[in-house]
């Protein structure tokens, strides 16, 4: 039987998730709650449209996960709203109504590790299975580049000694997401959930778990290099709306963690950098691994397709070449199918089969609840102005100054 999924969410990122369904079999899309009905029923109607499922809108989370055409849950809303999400999804199968076979969860999994254990211990008490969702690591050219190089380049001379992951694009969609309270911090906790796990993965042998490669010290930095600005500050709360005030509460939009891990081979390297600062063509994602004779990398911008628009070509803006665009004219790379690109299908491809039991899932909470202790400490490392051990004392009861409104760049 295919597995029927639920989502909590409406907005970009289930949509990513809905388009990616295409290349997934053994699923469909039969649900949506949102806040927002109309975004919510937006979504049903674009999983109709393009054949994933017969989706339908829900009045209530419970009332989801309570209809017996409803098998999985994919937790794609906003973070604030995690524990409370949690928390009605449980309540309602404790309550004795629904049986779930999975849950998913989108990163980063809660705003700071607090809220990570307790909706985990919330799910494992409830016996429900899960998913972590990290559509970087799904994505093509990681999961191609770090096999050959493990196969080829590892096999013949040694482990890799050194990774590298950047995301970086001009700012987030949703006011929420810029707002440090209701995030849990600013790009550090937005994104670097997906650098620093991608660092970490790609030092990990094929086949061998996460904790083969432990991380044991963490230096971190945050700035704000562009939206505290005065002129940006005017400009993100025109478009963002007046809660976004970067003047008197920004949070940072450039962040790097530098991670020593021990492995089996001795010590490895990560470096991850993410930014809401970075003006391109849109979105770039990238990726580096080295070891003693080898190495790889991937900028998801060298798509190998572009395209030219002269001055005399006007439009409206969009995302139509690639995600975050920031021009419609000149030379413009363009990302096919971005969702696969990214990983996305590939992610819920292999989350599906895990909640079939056809294969053991590739991430669960339990490294959801690492990602975030690791961005905590990050957060700890950049306060404090040096490097940390790994975990460092009282990591689960902290909580940055970003995400309290005290911290100032």
């Amino acid at each position: 039987m295919a597995l029927r999924v639920g989502f909590i969410g409406s907005g970009f990122n289930t949509r990513f998730h809905i388009q990616g369904w295409r290349g997934v079999r053994d699923a469909e899309v039969t649900g949506v709650w949102s806040p927002n009905a109309v975004r919510a029923s937006e979504a049903a109607t674009l999983a109709k449209k393009l054949d994933v499922g017969f989706a339908r809108r829900f009045k209530s989370i419970a009332d989801m996960v309570a209809d017996p055409e409803i098998d999985a849950i994919w937790l794609c809303g906003p973070n604030h709203a995690r524990v409370e999400n949690v928390e009605e999804i449980v309540d309602t199968i404790v309550r004795g109504h629904g049986q779930l076979k999975g849950i998913a969860c989108e990163k980063p999994l809660a705003r700071n590790a607090a809220e990570a254990v307790r909706i985990r211990d919330l799910v494992k008490k409830a016996g429900i299975r899960t998913g972590y969702l990290e559509n970087q690591l799904f994505a093509p050219h990681i999961e191609a580049g770090k096999n050959l190089i493990w196969a080829r380049g590892a096999a013949t001379t040694g482990r890799p000694y050194l990774a590298r992951a950047a995301e970086e694009h001009s700012g987030p969609h949703a006011p929420w997401f810029w707002q440090g309270k209701m995030q849990g911090g600013g790009v550090l906790n937005d994104m670097m959930c997906h650098s620093a796990l991608v660092v970490r993965y790609l030092l990990t042998k094929p086949g061998e778990p996460l904790s083969t490669v432990k991380p044991v010290r963490v230096t971190g930095h945050i700035a704000s290099l562009k939206w505290s600005r005065p002129a940006y500050v005017k400009k993100l709360k025109a478009s963002m709306g007046g809660d976004v005030d970067y003047a008197r509460a920004p949070a940072e939009d450039f962040a790097a963690m530098h991670v020593e891990f021990e492995t089996p081979g001795g010590i490895a390297i990560g470096e991850a950098t993410t930014s809401w600062s970075y003006v391109g063509a849109g979105l770039r994602l990238s990726a580096e691994l080295l070891g003693p004779e080898y190495s790889m990398k991937w900028n998801s911008l060298d798509s190998g397709l572009q395209l030219f628009f002269s001055r005399e070509v006007k439009g409206k803006a969009g995302e139509d070449l690639v995600e975050k665009q920031n021009a419609e004219q000149g030379v413009m790379p363009v990302v096919p199918e971005e969702y696969a690109a990214y990983g996305y299908t590939g992610e819920d491809r292999h989350f599906v089969r895990a909640f079939l039991g056809k294969e053991e899932p590739l991430l669960t909470w339990d490294d959801g609840v690492e990602v975030v202790r690791m961005l905590m400490t990050g957060y700890q490392s950049a306060e404090q102005g040096k490097a940390l051990a790994y975990p460092p004392k009282g990591l689960d009861k902290y909580v940055p100054g970003v995400a309290l409104g005290t911290w100032k760049p």
